[in-house]
């Protein structure tokens, strides 16, 4: 047995189920210390009118917060929603606005954190089956909450600063359609959904699960203090490519799965930098900080760059899996992808960086589909 399968072993000794809702309280805390200290601040004329408990301190009493804000109307919301995605269409009023906080109405991040599971929980599949249908719908519902406990987290956080910039002063906080309690409120809902599925997981995958909410909390705080906040994104939003191979294998295969979780990171380089430079001058008046902004002009030689980085860990996993051709062939599909991206994208164009953005689903599925092929013509 390795040194590291013998330190995850006496972890999981010690893990009790309590340990995942004391992380849960432990964000939960951190969260309510930064509306605390965003609350204390002298009021604006464009702040919206102060919700907070006695003493100014935001008060978290969270199933009244639900209960009061899900028994009204939206206060900006009208009776129907005007989409095209049918979730949202079909959400009574008062809803929507927690809808938009999780962006089911833009399901695209959901995507990007699903792919990284579902790849892994393929490529541990046995050779000659198909996924476990089980395992990908868990992975598939724990993506669509932790997204959305991610943006939560985020527009908490981010409030003050998205309501200076021209795409994101829509979102509910920024524009005042619910509160930071109610966003508070969400969030441990989410979380408390989250860690059911997470129970559901063998002992490896609840100690994998539980150390990626320090990425999830403090990853919207990046932007702050460094240029490369689209790095810790990529930690964060690729932690399925560990989880789902733990999950389906009980433990990690790290010559497998490091590989993978690699380039799952240089891929959100890629995609999430050519997503910052449709807020890049915002950014600058906000005083924020992206890798479009550091990698400005040159954006398409770093792009470049990654996708090698990419194109090396991905042959490096698929080596280590004992991949064949079906697998090889969905690399290449992924990588040609990847590559017209960066031929074709104009940077300077808002709507073209967000339509590359979102083509990355396809991206991702070109690779899930050789990996699967793969594992069902496989030999046993």
């Amino acid at each position: 047995m390795s040194v590291h399968h013998m330190a995850t072993a006496a972890c999981v000794q010690r893990l009790r189920i309590k340990s995942g809702t004391e992380l849960m309280d432990s964000l939960l805390k951190l969260l309510h210390m930064g509306v605390h200290e965003q609350g204390t601040r002298a009021p604006s004329g464009d702040d919206p009118p102060s919700t907070s408990g006695r003493g100014g301190s935001p008060s978290l009493n969270l199933s009244l917060v639900l209960h009061r804000r899900m028994s009204t109307k939206a206060s900006s919301g009208s009776e129907t929603y005007k989409s095209s995605n049918w979730v949202m269409r079909n959400l009574p009023a008062r809803l929507v606005p927690y809808a938009q906080l999780m962006r089911l109405d833009k399901p695209i991040g959901t995507w990007l954190l699903a792919l990284p599971c579902f790849w892994s929980i393929s490529l541990a599949t046995v050779p000659g089956h198909l996924p476990d249908p089980v395992m990908m719908a868990l992975f598939g519902a724990g993506a669509v909450l932790l997204r959305g406990a991610g943006c939560t987290i985020n527009d908490l956080w981010d409030r003050d600063i998205d309501s200076r910039v021209e795409r994101t002063r829509g979102r509910p906080l920024a524009a005042g359609t619910l509160t930071p309690h109610d966003a508070i409120g969400l969030l441990a809902l989410q979380l408390s959904l989250g860690l059911l599925i997470l129970l559901q997981l063998n002992d490896y995958s609840k100690i994998l699960g539980a150390s990626s909410l320090l990425l999830v909390g403090t990853y919207p705080l990046m932007k702050r203090i460094t240029y490369w906040p689209q790095a810790f994104l990529g930690l964060t939003i690729n932690w399925g490519a560990m989880m789902g191979y733990a999950a389906t294998a009980g433990a990690c295969d790290w010559s497998i799965v490091l590989p993978l979780y690699g380039a799952g990171v240089a891929w959100t380089l890629v995609y999430d930098t050519i997503y910052a430079h449709q807020d890049k001058r915002d950014d600058v008046t906000a005083g924020v900080r992206s890798t479009a902004l550091l990698f400005a002009d040159n954006s398409k030689k770093w792009f470049t760059g990654f996708g090698a980085l990419m194109a090396v860990c991905l042959t490096t996993a698929g080596m280590a899996a004992g991949a064949g051709t079906p697998y090889y062939a969905g690399v290449g599909a992924m990588m040609a992808h990847l590559a017209w991206q960066v031929r074709t994208v104009d940077l300077s164009n808002g709507p073209d960086c967000m339509a590359k953005f979102t083509s990355n689903k396809w991206a991702g599925t070109f690779l899930l589909a050789g990996i699967v092929l793969d594992r069902l013509l496989g030999a046993a």
